[in-house]
């Protein structure tokens, strides 16, 4: 759940607002989790109240970082025997969703490759990019090209904690943004863990506000 703003909407009309937001989706049975995206720079005055009273949980807070695409593209040498490609058939999606899912602490699971399978069948615009050593996938990322703007969304940064610190992230970030430019687009717009935040401020981003992601899931937390 995104929106531009909530003005004109108050802390008593907020609870109602979250409740038919979530009984949409409720109504689907083959939707399991929802994600409200909250930001610090919004005025919403009792939205954190109604989205932990519908049983949204909220995470950890992520940096939103927007930036030129030109500061992130970079020679970033890569550590011996690690690759970048761009990929799409069914079995690299798949274990790349596998590797994020174990990344970010989630349980296995094929929803998020069967819904990014669903994304690419669309042919909207998004890509996904990995870093591979010997055939195993080591860090990911998507690009999101927003329609109609000079924007394209860097998203789902993963990388494995043993990979970590060598520049593969950069790299594959680089070759985001090089595609990007390719395709016209201008700027870059990440919201962004601790892991990401700093590798894209030292590239030129700018943190500009914050974003919590609130969760809720069929039959997990009480209702």
């Amino acid at each position: 759940m995104s929106y531009r703003d909530l003005d004109g909407i108050g802390p008593g009309a907020i609870g109602d607002v979250v409740g038919e937001v979530l009984d949409h989706y409720r109504a689907d049975p083959a939707i399991t989790r929802v994600e409200w995206k909250t930001r610090g720079h919004d005025h919403a005055p009792g939205l954190h109240e109604a989205l932990v009273g519908h049983g949204f949980v909220p995470g950890d807070a992520e940096s939103i970082m927007l930036g030129e695409l030109r500061d992130l593209v970079a020679d970033v040498p890569l550590p011996a025997g690690v690759t970048l490609r761009r990929v799409s058939a069914e079995a690299d999606v798949r274990a790349m969703c596998a590797m994020q899912n174990e990344v970010f602490g989630d349980p296995p699971s094929d929803k998020n490759a069967v819904a990014i399978l669903r994304r690419l069948a669309l042919d909207d615009g998004m890509e996904l990019w990995v870093a591979e050593v010997d055939g195993v996938i080591v860090c990911a990322g998507r690009l999101e090209p927003v329609a109609d703007t000079e924007f394209a969304g860097i998203w789902g940064g993963a990388t494995r904690p043993r990979w970590r610190g060598r520049g593969i992230y950069r790299a594959l970030t680089a070759a985001r943004a090089r595609s990007a430019l390719s395709r016209g687009k201008r700027l870059a717009h990440s919201d962004s863990t601790e892991f990401s935040r700093p590798i894209l401020e030292r590239a030129g981003l700018v943190k500009i506000s914050t974003t919590t992601p609130y969760e809720w899931r069929r039959n997990g937390r009480p209702e």
